[in-house]
């Protein structure tokens, strides 16, 4: 299926195509993400502002210094996950991991990914199971995927790689685990876009769990979901942010400087 998008300010698509060529001629391997894939697996054509490209980290100086040029600037924004390409008004999101570092982009997404017309080029996707992983730990207070999670899984649960899906969240099950269950509340007569051994798996995690409760020191999760709302717990309460090394996947600097940017817009 042909994808496209329309953007509120009518912004040019002439910036995206570019952006894919020249990633393309650089020999830079790419995946589009955001509006466009979630327009491909579920139909819902969104407004967006910014495009999303998705890359392997070792590539991403290779990206910044292709997208580069006279009119346009680039900047590793933040060193954990994320640059941007800037022309004008007009920025592309250069992407390798999540906002809380776990969802590292690597070869899977690529073995996975399906071509498609996107802007009148054919390019690849994220696949689904992994715009699944990443979007389920984003709950902040202006922002919550839950619903994204919810519509891909109805769209295409008969099709979805489970195992892959339970492998990729690994130790934090239980964040796929609350949309799961919330599924079956928001659509109730659509429990078989879920396999029943996958809800018996991870109900039996649940019950193990609660019989044998995992020694993990006084830890606060919240942070790996929301930067900003358990912040109290991390500061004020002596819980510790289980983003941090050598548990977590990322450094005080990164923390801190993800933290900062809680105010800022783009």
């Amino acid at each position: 299926m042909p994808i496209s998008s329309e953007s509120s300010n009518g912004l040019s698509y002439a910036f995206y195509r570019s952006v894919m060529s020249r990633l393309t001629d650089a020999g830079v391997p790419f995946l589009v993400g955001g509006a466009y894939a979630l327009a491909y697996y579920t139909t819902i054509q969104r407004s967006t502002k910014d495009f999303d490209v998705f890359i392997r980290r070792q590539d991403m100086e290779q990206a910044l210094a292709a997208l580069a040029s006279g009119d346009c600037r680039t900047e590793f924004t933040y060193p954990h996950w994320l640059g941007k390409a800037i022309c004008g008004d007009d920025f592309v999101d250069i992407i390798f991991s999540s906002g809380n570092a776990i969802a590292n982009v690597d070869d899977e997404w690529f073995a996975h990914a399906p071509r498609v017309e996107v802007l009148g080029m054919e390019a690849r996707l994220s696949p689904a199971e992994e715009m699944l992983w990443s979007k389920a730990f984003i709950m902040e207070r202006e922002r919550f995927d839950g619903a994204d999670v919810l519509h891909v899984i109805l769209r295409c649960g008969a099709s979805l790689d489970w195992p892959r899906l339970l492998r990729r969240f690994g130790a934090h099950w239980r964040v796929l685990f609350s949309h799961l269950v919330t599924f079956g509340y928001v659509y109730p007569s659509e429990h078989s876009s879920i396999p029943q051994w996958v809800m018996d798996q991870l109900i039996g995690r649940l019950q193990a769990e609660h019989a044998n409760p995992p020694r993990s020191g006084r830890v606060c999760r919240g942070p790996l979901l929301s930067r900003a709302q358990y912040l109290i717990d991390t500061e004020k309460w002596g819980y510790e942010d289980a983003r941090l090394a050598p548990q977590g996947p990322m450094s005080d600097d990164e923390v801190a400087q993800w933290t900062a940017a809680i105010n800022e817009k783009g």
